[in-house]
């Protein structure tokens, strides 16, 4: 029995699945905004057999600094307790698969909130594959900047209608739709995506 848990808690959405094989066998989705440390854990443990599997699958961002480090903690420990394999994977990859699913295969972009009033932007190809590697950009670079007519994400409305072409498809990311999702884009480096640097800076060293 061939049991994957996944976990994602890096957007203000927070959703957790439970798939054997290839089969959906349970999962929930609430958007949350805060408080994902509080729900995630009893969100688990509202899954068949507690949750537990043989691979867990946690979102490895970009999104929100905390709720990034939320799901990799407790994924972290899940996989320590159960012996069992981890894996991460991208959440704009996610998006993208959910975007695909809906709409065929085709290339498209994805524009999620990021920090600072910026938004978290990534093209991907019709085969699901990265174009380029994510950026963090102000609203109008993104307009500028992204080719695709199909744009997915939480800013997918926002985008469209700034650069005055294109369909929009607002999605938030889901755990339930992992099997959307390219064993490809599936990462043993465990290492959050932030997609943009910290916001506060060591001080340097004035020259003597």
């Amino acid at each position: 029995m061939n049991r994957t848990l996944v976990i994602d808690s890096a957007t203000d959405a927070c959703s957790v699945a439970l798939f054997q094989d290839d089969e959906l066998l349970a999962g929930e989705w609430v958007r949350l905004g805060r408080g994902h440390a509080e729900r995630l854990i009893p969100m688990i443990a509202e899954l068949p057999g507690r949750g537990m599997a043989n691979r867990i699958a946690v979102a490895l961002g970009p999104g929100s600094f905390t709720g990034i480090r939320v799901g990799l903690a407790a994924a972290k420990a899940l996989a320590v307790a159960w012996n069992c394999e981890l894996v991460g994977y991208p959440t704009l990859a996610l998006l993208a698969a959910q975007g695909q699913k809906l709409h065929g295969k085709r290339e498209l972009a994805v524009a999620n909130t990021g920090g600072h009033g910026e938004w978290f932007v990534e093209e991907f190809g019709a085969d699901g594959a990265s174009l380029a590697p994510v950026k963090s950009l102000t609203p109008q670079d993104a307009a500028g900047l992204v080719r695709a007519d199909l744009i997915v994400g939480s800013q997918a409305e926002a985008l469209v209608a700034s650069r005055g072409r294109g369909t929009a498809a607002p999605l938030s990311p889901d755990a339930r739709q992992f099997g959307s999702l390219a064993e490809a884009a599936l990462l043993t480096d465990l290492r959050p995506l932030y997609g943009r640097g910290p916001d506060a800076k060591l001080p340097t060293k004035r020259a003597s």
